[in-house]
């Protein structure tokens, strides 16, 4: 055997080697005894021996000694530390070959032979190389096999949790156990603690640590004082609570400081305090600024609140303020009792609630005193259930604005409706003097032909006496009325251009608020550019036919976009310093520019493409589909005044109704069917069923081919025609059912569809062709024609959309504080689900 001390072995990968050995031999043997001595550690750190009596204490001491010192004497028993004969052998076992084992072996047979001794060197050589990159064997502390339970990592947590609960210093309280101070702990002596009340927020006090004489707690502080030794030693005086205990001797005393006073400890260890108690004073809430409202209708009333120790929760109360009211016309008559309007304030989600501002966003567009003078009374109340209310604010209570007449009228009279069931036979005259020449005043039909059936539906229920659900269900379809004429239904972007600018016009004069002002321009903004879009759709080149267009128009399409956006941008602004005159002569000046903006579409020959049929079938089912709702309206006039179709119907609607006007619908409004209704009677209602049956498996067949499978705007067609079927269908049910107040909702849902179907169609139509490359041009000419009216570059991919700046100044600040307010507004309805209101909470927070 070679001499170990010689062999090429790191020192340092020994030395590790030999110490972790060491450890695990130590672990093994002393785990027990750690284990011990961590609970012991534990228990007494949280103070489990101020919970129980000493002798209990001394007990669990004696037997927690024993143990450990027999956990250590069976680990020294069974500790045996390694030598280095095992740690090399630890080291070999994990070096291929062991070559330690190697070099320490001698030769044993060939000694004299030359060959096999150098044989012999050179294997030694090797195994020295391997040795001399030995590294630390990591020691195995599992302990898993002697300790099945894992007892030693439930001492671990039990010290954990004391280390981050409790404290080492309870440690030393064991000494006051010892023999002979026991008599002494037990001896006269108190402690006593005082609980503010919890939403305050302060902490609790120690009374043997306040050293002054003069003790300042808030209101419904609770006061617990225990008293130990012998009875009597001690006793408590106080007269700060309602029962004003005298000399109380009870070892646990415990009241509640209500009034100033005195508080005193009488014995050995007596103390004595002046009670100065702290009123909690009562929120304050009023009126930051005026209410105004929002662009989309909503009320914003700013208002501030503050409490000593945080609002809880706030409210507002509504009332109508009948003094106020101009009693004219339909508010005349005397109301029907309505109660007040009681919404929930918006509380701070972040931050406390000691003193705040924040704005009260609702929605009362719909409720009956919509603009009518209120009274509106804020409260707020805190953690001890104290309210208080805010002075009045007298206003009109803020809500939508309807800026089209007729619009406007009908919100009106849906407001006499739900000011008195009286006003019903008024309302009914009005709407029906409305209606008498509809040509040159309803621009959609479907607006006319529901008008027409809420008159008669408030006719009928007044007839038998309008009910208080019915009364509602007819200010709901008026208010849907008056909502479709102000928005309106256009199809066509110059006519909806149009009305944003006879809208913004309207607003000038009436003198909007400026949110107002700012949601019309951008609704303006919107209808222009969906109006350029439809230039650029109807100005693609062509082969000759589109260059001679574009010469024909020249002067239009060279204008640019921002040429276009300085025009809005200084109207706007105009508005906005109050100087109206001029910026109506500017909005006069942009609307007959855009007049001029026209391309007209060259009438080039050949064979009508697929989305060209197809547009074509759509527009004549969409005429065909206008006959049948205009004859199932004559059908209902019939049905409630006989014989007043030939006056009333026709004179209203013309012959063919509904588009009649400017269309001719013979054979599909019914000019035959129309003429003998009465007689027919349920048959002739059999054959409107039967034709929007017939005109139901038309659109399915014509669905079949729609070109622009597959993009947004194709599969947005093909939804918008599903539900047009849809509506069929329940049209179909409803004139088989001899109900034509349904069937007429339906088929006005139809047509909506199909026009909404059109667009889309058309747009997918543009987009193919924007796609399709060449047809006819050179590359040259495809890069200056591919530019839209304004002479913007088109988006990538050759979209319709730009990457030029597009909104630019205060319209980005001011989109900012819009989505802010909608966000907070959201916020408070409580019944959104949770999940959408954390996420506007964490919306909240980011801003």
């Amino acid at each position: 055997m070679s001499d170990r001390s010689n062999l090429p072995i790191p020192r340092l990968s020994v030395w590790l080697t030999h110490v972790g050995m060491v450890a695990e031999q130590v672990l093994r043997a002393f785990w027990p005894a750690f284990s011990i001595v961590l609970v012991l550690l534990a228990a007494l750190m949280l103070g489990l021996q101020d919970v129980v009596s000493v002798e209990i204490v001394w007990a669990v001491g004696a037997l927690s000694l024993g143990s450990f010192l027999t956990a250590a004497v069976l680990g020294l028993r069974g500790l045996k530390l390694p030598s280095r004969a095992e740690v090399l052998m630890r080291l070999d076992e994990t070096l291929p070959g062991r070559p330690i084992q190697a070099l320490m072996d001698d030769q044993a047979i060939g000694a004299a032979d030359r060959d096999s001794v150098a044989l012999w060197q050179a294997h030694k050589a090797r195994m020295a190389q391997r040795v001399a990159t030995a590294e630390a064997v990591k020691p195995d502390l599992r302990l898993a096999s002697r300790d099945p339970y894992a007892l030693r990592y439930a001492a671990l947590l039990a010290f954990v949790v004391a280390l981050v609960f409790g404290s080492l210093w309870r440690v030393g309280s064991v000494a006051d156990m010892a023999p002979g101070t026991a008599a002494a702990g037990q001896g006269p002596t108190w402690e006593g603690w005082v609980e503010p009340p919890r939403y305050t927020g302060l902490p609790t006090l120690y009374l043997a640590d306040q050293t002054d004489a003069e003790l300042s707690v808030p209101k419904g502080s609770r006061v617990t004082l225990r008293l130990y030794g012998e009875v009597g030693a001690h006793s408590l005086t106080e007269n700060s609570s309602a029962l004003g205990a005298e000399a109380a001797t009870d070892p646990e005393q415990e009241f509640v400081a209500e009034r100033s006073g005195q508080l005193r400890i009488d014995g050995p260890t007596g103390r004595e305090w002046a009670v100065e108690i702290i009123d909690d004073t009562a929120p304050q809430i009023a009126v930051a600024g005026s209410a105004e409202a929002e662009a989309g209708g909503q009320m914003k009333l700013p208002f501030v609140a503050g409490d000593d120790y945080g609002v809880v929760a706030g409210s507002a109360l509504i009332e109508l303020d009948l003094a106020a009211v101009d009693r004219r016309y339909g508010l005349a008559a005397e109301p029907e009792p309505r109660e007040a309007i009681a919404v929930e304030l918006p509380m701070p989600i972040t931050g406390d609630r000691v003193d705040f501002a924040e704005d009260l966003i609702e929605d009362f567009s719909q409720h009956p005193w919509a603009h009518l003078p209120v009274r509106i009374t804020l409260m707020a109340t805190d953690a001890a259930d104290q309210q208080s209310s805010s002075e009045p604010y007298v206003t009109d209570l803020p809500a939508r604005r309807f800026f089209d007449p007729l619009a406007a009228a009908v919100i009106e009279q849906r407001r006499d409706l739900l000011w008195s069931r009286s006003n019903a036979p008024r309302i009914a005259q009005l709407l029906r003097a409305v209606s008498h020449l509809p040509e040159d005043l309803f621009r959609s039909e479907t607006a006319y032909l529901r008008l027409r059936v809420v008159l008669r539906r408030l006719e009928t229920f007044d007839q038998y006496g309008l009910k208080p659900e019915q009364q509602a269900e007819i200010a709901q379809a008026l208010w849907d009325l008056a909502v479709l004429i102000e928005d309106g239904t256009l199809a066509d972007a110059l006519e909806r251009m149009r009305r944003a600018q006879e809208r913004l016009t309207e607003a000038m004069k009436n003198g909007a608020s400026d949110e107002e002002i700012a949601e019309l321009m951008q609704e303006l903004r919107e209808a222009t550019q969906d109006y350029l879009q439809q230039l650029q759709r109807l100005a693609q080149p062509n082969g000759e036919d589109g260059e001679r267009q574009q010469g024909q128009n020249g002067e239009s399409l060279q204008m640019t976009q921002d040429d276009l956006q300085r025009m809005m941008d200084r109207i706007q602004e105009l508005m906005e310093q109050g100087r109206m005159a001029e910026a109506q002569q500017a909005l006069e000046e942009f609307q007959q520019m855009m007049e001029n903006m026209r391309v007209t579409q060259g009438q080039g020959g050949g064979q009508q493409s697929e989305g060209q049929q197809a547009m074509e079938g759509l527009a004549e089912t969409l005429r065909e589909q206008q006959g049948l709702s205009d004859q199932a309206f004559r059908d209902l006039q019939e049905q409630f005044n006989p014989g007043a179709q030939s006056g009333e119907s026709q004179g209203n609607e013309g012959r063919n109704g509904g588009q009649g006007r400017g269309q001719s619908h013979e054979g599909q409004g019914g000019q035959g069917e129309g003429s003998d209704q009465a007689g027919e009677g349920q048959q002739g209602q059999g054959s409107l069923a039967d034709r929007q049956q017939a005109l139901r498996d038309e659109l399915s067949r014509q669905q079949q081919g729609l070109p622009g499978a597959g993009t947004p705007e194709g599969d947005a067609a093909r939804e918008a025609l599903d539900r047009a079927g849809r509506a069929m269908d329940e049209a179909e049910q409803a004139l088989r059912g001899d109900d034509l107040a349904e069937a007429i909702d339906r088929q006005s849902e139809a047509m909506e569809a199909l026009r909404e179907g059109m667009r889309s169609l058309g747009e997918a139509m543009a987009q193919n062709q924007q796609n399709q490359p060449g047809q006819g041009t050179q590359d040259g000419d495809m890069q200056a024609n591919n530019r839209d009216p304004l002479g913007r570059n088109p988006g990538a991919a050759g979209s319709i959309s730009t990457d030029e700046n597009l909104l630019q100044g205060e319209d980005v600040y001011r989109r900012a504080r819009e989505l802010l307010d909608e966000i907070r507004r959201r916020t408070g309805e409580s019944d959104r689900p949770q999940i959408e209101l954390e996420y506007l909470k964490r919306l909240l927070e980011r801003f």
